[in-house]
């Protein structure tokens, strides 16, 4: 078995993915010789690693998966499932979906399962080509709406539950779209993992990925205050409901459904030219 090896494990700095991996990054858990080194970045700039090949596991976009097949599997565990709730797009003033069409939208990232669903929302609405937009941050793109610097913007992460607070108003709730659309919960992220590590070391941190889940989830109170860390604008308990919305029973596994709704959105991308060719989606188990 091999010890004192290191893997770099890519997430977001958000509470969620925070308290996913608290017991990894706190040696909550016995690796059994492996180390974890964790890198923190927004998750753009972790797909845009992800196309290059450049941390061993990661915390991708689904959408960003499609692209990174020949360097990356997908874990079982470790999933962001929007089930009747998911990106949003937010307004300073009453806009439509159809008004979408004909303004400029700030989006965090075109890699991002977000502005994949967009897509697919505008396509359902006769506009297949892609919509006008602009990248920004994500964490500035509720200030840039309030402020008037953009008529609307495609939000991820805690401005979902905080956007009221700047004075903005729903335009469209991508997750619940999805559900209405399908029948089905809007897979958002997963954990990848480099195949050229191999099916043994694959198959050993696959199930350290999923410990570290399960702690979290079973020792509820310390990982939630390790995640409180990295909760911008929100006090315990909005961070707490934010981390019941993605870290749940959806990401210890995607079980069937789970695993039906990534084919299945990726297939609809493949469908309205999205991604350009079709995915065979395969799990770590």
């Amino acid at each position: 078995m091999t010890t004192n090896q290191v893997i770099t494990v890519g997430h977001s700095p958000d509470p969620d993915d925070a308290f996913m991996f608290y017991a990894l990054a706190h040696d909550k858990i016995d690796t059994k010789g492996l180390h974890f080194r964790h890198q923190l970045e927004d998750i753009e700039t972790l797909n845009r690693r992800a196309l290059k090949g450049e941390l061993e596991v990661s915390a991708v976009s689904i959408h960003a998966y499609a692209h990174i097949l020949d360097k990356y599997a997908l874990l079982s565990s470790g999933c962001s499932m929007g089930d009747k709730f998911g990106p949003m797009i937010v307004s300073s003033k009453p806009l439509t979906p159809a008004d979408l069409a004909s303004i400029t939208v700030a989006i965090p990232g075109t890699m991002t399962t977000a502005y994949l669903t967009f897509r697919l929302l505008m396509a359902s609405l006769g506009h297949p080509e892609p919509p006008k937009h602009e990248v920004v941050p994500f964490d500035q793109i509720i200030p840039n709406v309030a402020s008037g610097k953009y008529e609307a913007g495609l939000i991820i992460h805690e401005g979902q539950l905080t956007f009221k607070n700047d004075g903005l108003q729903l335009v469209v709730d991508l997750g619940v779209w999805w559900m209405q659309q399908t029948g089905l919960p809007l897979p958002l992220g997963g954990n990848v993992i480099r195949r050229d590590l191999g099916p043994d070391l694959i198959r050993r941190v696959s199930g350290l990925v999923k410990q570290s889940i399960s702690y979290g989830l079973d020792h509820r109170k310390e990982a939630l205050t390790y995640a409180l860390t990295y909760a911008r604008d929100m006090d315990r308990a909005l961070a707490d409901k934010f981390v019941k919305m993605y870290v749940n029973d959806w990401t210890l596994d995607y079980g069937a459904r789970g695993r039906e709704a990534v084919k299945r959105l990726l297939d609809e991308a493949h469908k309205a030219g999205i991604i350009p060719k079709p995915v065979d989606v395969v799990f770590v188990d």
